[in-house]
C-alpha cells in the first residue's frame, strides 16, 4: 500500500491542509461546551442579557467559523482523493496495456475490471475519509478529556474511566466485524458473479429450460448473503446500545457527582452540563471512527490488492530504440523448430513446430478443435513469445523489434470479432488514422463489406453501439476484416475470421485479397477445407504437432489428418472402397 502513495505527491499540499482545517473545525467544537458553560454560569444565573447575547454571537461566529473550515477540509480532501484515484487508475490501466497475453490469461478479465473500479473507488473513499476524519474523532476524544481537566478534576476523572471502557466495546465489535464484513464481500462477489454469467447467457438457459435450476441457485446463494448480512447486522447493532448504555451510566455517575460538587460549591451548574456535552461528544466520536476505521480496512485491502496488480511485471522485454530490424531475403515468416506452453498448463500447445513461408504465399492452417491453429498465429505477432526456438518475421527474431514496431506490419483479425462503439469510420481508422474515405471503400469492398455500410443510414458515420451488437455476426467478421485491410499490412492473418459467412462471401473474399496489388504474405485460420485449399501452402495441426505441410493435392494423398478432415466435409469425394462400394456404403 506504501506504493500508492506516490499517486497523493503532487496533493501534498491539499492532504495536509485537509485534515489541519478539519482540526480548526473539532477546535470550534470544543470551545462550544465552555461558552455554554459562561451563558448559563454568568448569564443565566446572574441574570445578564447582555452577556447572553454577546456569546451567543460568538457561538454564531464559532459555527460560521467551523462551517468554513469544514468545507475547505471537505474541498482539499475531495480533490486529493479524486485526483489520486485518477492517477492511480490512469497508472493501473497503463500498466495493464503494457501486459502481454500470458499475464492477462493468468490474472483474468473479471479481476482487472475489479480492481480498476470497484478497488480503486473504495480506495478513492477511505483516502477521503481518511484526511478528514482519522485525526479528527481521536482530536476530539483527548481533546474533550483535557477540557474536562481543565473544568473538574475529580470531574474529568470519570472520563479517563469511561474512555478505555468505550474505546474496548467499541474496538471489539469492529474487530469482530471486519471478518465477517469480508466474508460477505466474498459471497456477494461470487453472486455477482453468477448473476453476470446469466445474464450474458440467458438464452443457452432458455434453450435448454433451465431457468427453475438457475433460480434456484440463486436463490440459495442469496439466502446465504443474507443470513451472512444478518449475523454481521446483528452484531454490529450491538454497537449503539452497548455505547449508550455506557455513556448513559457515565452520564448519571457524572451528574450526580456533579451535582455533589454543585452542592459543595465546588462547581457549577454550567460546568456540569459542559462536562455532559463533553460525555456525548466523546461517544459519538468514538462510533464514528470505528466505522472510520472499519471503511479505511476496506480501502486497504483494495488497496493491497491494486498494488499486486501494478507489481506484476510484464514477460515480455523489448529492445531500446525505435528502428526495427531489416529485412532479409524471401522468407516472410520462419518457425525455427518452436515449442510453447500456456502459463499453469502442463502440456505443450505446440512442439517443435518448424516451416517457412515466403513473402507473398498464402498460407492455410487447418486442424481440429485445440490443436493450436490460434496459438500458432499469435507467436508471429508476439501475442506470446516461444516456450522454445525461435519466430523469425523477415528474417529476424520477433524479440529483436522494438516495442510496437512488429505489429505496425502486421493485421490481425481475430476469432472474436469485437468492434468499438462510434462510427464505422471510427472502427476502420483504427488500421490507419489518415485512411482517407476513399481507402476506406476500398477496404470494405475487399471485406465484401461495402453493401452492408451503404445500407445504413450515414454509412461510414453510421452508428456502431458497444460490441458491435448492432451488427450480425458476419457483418462484424467483414468489418473487422476491412479494418485490417485499412492498415495495408506486410502480412495479413485471419484467425478463423470468415467462420460466420456463407461459402460464396467466404470464396468472394479471398478472392479480392489474392487479387489485392502488392506482395502481402496471408495466413487463413480455418476449420473449412475449402477456405484454405487453394493456398500456396497448408499447414496441417494435430494436437499441437505439425502433422503435414503441402499443396492441398499433396495433403490429399500423404497426409492422414487433412484427409479425414477433407473428406468429413466432403464425403462424396471420398474413394469407393476396396470392395467397390460408395463412401455412404463404407462403414464408419
Amino acid at each position: 500500500m506504501r506504493k500508492l502513495w506516490i499517486y497523493l505527491r503532487e496533493y501534498a499540499g491539499e492532504s495536509v491542509l485537509a485534515p489541519l482545517f478539519k482540526l480548526l473545525e473539532s477546535l470550534m467544537d470544543l470551545l462550544v461546551p465552555v461558552i455554554v458553560a459562561v451563558i448559563i454560569n454568568d448569564g443565566v444565573q446572574r441574570n445578564d442579557p447582555g452577556l447572553i447575547f454577546r456569546y451567543f454571537l460568538l457561538l454564531i461566529a464559532l459555527a460560521v467559523l467551523g462551517m468554513g473550515f469544514s468545507f475547505t477540509a471537505q474541498w482539499m480532501a475531495a480533490k486529493a482523493s479524486v485526483g489520486f484515484a485518477a492517477k492511480l487508475r490512469q497508472a493501473l490501466f497503463d500498466h495493464i496495456q503494457h501486459l502481454s497475453y500470458r499475464e492477462l490469461d493468468t490474472l483474468g478479465t473479471d479481476t482487472l475490471i475489479t480492481r480498476m473500479t470497484s478497488d480503486v473507488n473504495q480506495v478513492q473513499n477511505g483516502v477521503n475519509l481518511a484526511l478528514r476524519l482519522l485525526l479528527r474523532s481521536p482530536f476530539i476524544v483527548f481533546g474533550a478529556m483535557i477540557m474536562a481537566f481543565t473544568i473538574d478534576t475529580q470531574c474529568a476523572l470519570i472520563f479517563a474511566a469511561v474512555i478505555p471502557v468505550l474505546s474496548l466495546v467499541v474496538f471489539g465489535i469492529m474487530l469482530l466485524s471486519i471478518p465477517m464484513f469480508s466474508r460477505v464481500q466474498g459471497l456477494l462477489d461470487r453472486l455477482l458473479g453468477m448473476t453476470r454469467e446469466n445474464l450474458t447467457g440467458v438464452r443457452v438457459i432458455r434453450a435448454f429450460c433451465k431457468e427453475k435450476q438457475e433460480i434456484g441457485e440463486f436463490d440459495r446463494r442469496n439466502d446465504l448473503l443474507t443470513k451472512m448480512n444478518e449475523r454481521v447486522g446483528k452484531l454490529s447493532a450491538l454497537m449503539n446500545p452497548a455505547t449508550y448504555l455506557i455513556i448513559n451510566a457515565a452520564a448519571v455517575w457524572l451528574i450526580r457527582k456533579g451535582a455533589l460538587q454543585v452542592s459543595a460549591g465546588a462547581l457549577r451548574q454550567g460546568d456540569v452540563v459542559a462536562l455532559y456535552n463533553y460525555m456525548a461528544l466523546i461517544v459519538v466520536e468514538l462510533v464514528k471512527l470505528a466505522s472510520l476505521i472499519i471503511t479505511i480496512d476496506k480501502s486497504l485491502a483494495c488497496g493491497r490488492r491494486i498494488q499486486s496488480m501494478l507489481e506484476v511485471a510484464p514477460s515480455m522485454a523489448y529492445p531500446l530504440g525505435t528502428q526495427a530490424p531489416s529485412g532479409a531475403g524471401e522468407c516472410a515468416v520462419r518457425f525455427d523448430h518452436v515449442s510453447f506452453s500456456y502459463s499453469k498448463s502442463g502440456d505443450a500447445a505446440l512442439t517443435d513446430i518448424d516451416f517457412s513461408v515466403r513473402k507473398g504465399q498464402t498460407v492455410g492452417i487447418i486442424g481440429g478443435t485445440g490443436s493450436g491453429k490460434s496459438t500458432l498465429v499469435q507467436l508471429i505477432s508476439r501475442f506470446y513469445d516461444a516456450t522454445e526456438g525461435k519466430v523469425l518475421v523477415d528474417g529476424a527474431d520477433v524479440r529483436d523489434y522494438p516495442e510496437g514496431a512488429l505489429i505496425r506490419k502486421i493485421g490481425v483479425v481475430p476469432q472474436k470479432a469485437v468492434l468499438f462503439e462510434g462510427t464505422i469510420r471510427e472502427n476502420l481508422r483504427w488500421g490507419n488514422e489518415q485512411a482517407t474515405d476513399e481507402q476506406l471503400w476500398a477496404a470494405l469492398e475487399t471485406a465484401q463489406a461495402a453493401e452492408v455500410v451503404r445500407g445504413k443510414e450515414g454509412q461510414l458515420d453510421a452508428k456502431v453501439e458497444q460490441g458491435g451488437r448492432n451488427f450480425s455476426g458476419g457483418q462484424r467478421q467483414r468489418l473487422t476484416i476491412a479494418r485490417a485491410l485499412v492498415k495495408q499490412p506486410e502480412i495479413l492473418i485471419l484467425d478463423d475470421s470468415a467462420s460466420a459467412l456463407d461459402f460464396a462471401t467466404d470464396l468472394a473474399l479471398r478472392r479480392a485479397i489474392a487479387s489485392l496489388p502488392g506482395n502481402m504474405t496471408v495466413f487463413i485460420v480455418s476449420q473449412r477445407t475449402s477456405s484454405v485449399r487453394s493456398a500456396d501452402q497448408i499447414l496441417v495441426l494435430d494436437d499441437g504437432v505439425l502433422a503435414g505441410a503441402g499443396t492441398h493435392g499433396q495433403l490429399l494423398s500423404s497426409c492422414r489428418v487433412y484427409q479425414e478432415i477433407y473428406y468429413s466435409q466432403f464425403p462424396e469425394e471420398k474413394p469407393a472402397g476396396p470392395d467397390g462400394a460408395s463412401p455412404r456404403e463404407v462403414p464408419a
